[in-house]
């Protein structure tokens, strides 16, 4: 299978898409009463009042989230294609992604973190374009209002802007402008939201949102290790791919090089912001899927032996699978 999206062949969009409904095999299976999705973050209906809560039918809500995760898997696949980050273009980027976003029965549902993902690779593709632009500053304003559009959405999708930071500094020599503007942008879709929230004499619920970044990063969590057996395979794959990329770092273009280490960089962000959301769910983590996929795709991409990472990955699927099931 490995071996067949290796190849940027037009078969590969069914195959792509069969492989999607296939990993959610196990939350068809499943019997749901009902499946709340929350499209806005509280703060946000009162400037957008969609109620998606009870819109849909179980088995509706997962069906669009598979048709949102092929359709992102498609636009993942192409940014990282564009932007050169393996060694050839191939439909790798998106079967990891496909995959990665099959991992847990809460990532085969429709969320916020599932939505802001959209936004989450256009701000990769912007972010790989720093480096290649000789005036960014437009750019990072453009991020700053996704990002700040993203928060609405979903808030630990603020810890972003850390991101623009550390782009800046892989990419991009000192210019203050430039760190500004990022700021500025964000800014500017939350001070559009306080207007909104003056005209409607509730600005002191606007001082509510900024609540959760006063809260201590949790140092106890209460964890299952049970579930969370299926990250081994995804961990031994990480690692065998680190390994990889530290073989050949030196030999990759400067952009690819600092393109991965805006990655990691990217993957840590988006993982620890869980703390700004104290009812957070697992879904959370669907905002590690991008960037984590692509360090996967970049060890299939690369790997050798057929025998071997064919093996490797089928492993990896049935696991996913088994676990879902148990």
């Amino acid at each position: 299978m490995i071996n067949q999206f290796r190849k940027l062949n037009p078969i590969n969009l069914l195959l792509l898409l069969a492989y999607t409904f296939f990993m959610r095999i196990a939350i068809f299976n499943e019997t749901h009463a009902q499946l709340n999705f929350d499209f806005l973050e509280p703060f946000a209906r009162l400037l957008i009042n969609i109620d998606l809560d009870n819109a849909f039918s179980p088995s509706t809500n997962i069906f669009l989230a598979a048709v949102l995760v092929f359709i992102q898997a498609l636009i993942f696949n192409r940014v990282v294609n564009n932007h050169n980050l393996l060694a050839k273009p191939s439909f790798l980027p998106a079967l990891m992604f496909v995959t990665g976003t099959s991992l847990f029965m809460p990532f085969m549902i429709l969320s916020p973190a599932l939505i802001c993902n959209f936004l989450l690779i256009w701000v990769i593709d912007k972010f790989l374009k720093l480096g290649k632009t000789p005036n960014s500053i437009t750019t990072v304003f453009d991020i700053g209002m996704i990002i700040g559009v993203g928060t609405l959405i979903y808030f630990p999708f603020m810890a972003m802007i850390v991101m623009i930071f550390l782009a800046l500094l892989l990419f991009r020599s000192f210019n203050w402008r430039e760190w500004v503007a990022g700021l500025v942008g964000f800014i500017t879709v939350f001070f559009f939201l306080a207007v909104f929230y003056y005209w409607k004499d509730n600005l002191s619920s606007f001082y509510q949102i900024w609540k959760p970044l006063s809260n201590k990063f949790p140092s106890v969590f209460k964890i299952n290790y049970n579930d969370y057996l299926v990250l081994i395979p995804v961990a031994v794959i990480i690692i065998l791919a680190s390994l990889q990329l530290r073989e050949n770092f030196f030999r990759s273009f400067i952009s690819t090089r600092k393109g991965f280490q805006m990655l990691f960089f990217m993957f840590i962000v988006a993982g620890a912001s869980f703390y700004l959301k104290p009812d957070f769910r697992t879904w959370h983590f669907l905002l590690c899927v991008p960037p984590g996929a692509v360090l996967l795709a970049y060890y299939f991409s690369n790997a050798e032996k057929r025998w071997f990472y064919e093996t490797l990955f089928l492993l990896f699927v049935l696991s996913v699978q088994y676990f879902l099931f148990v």
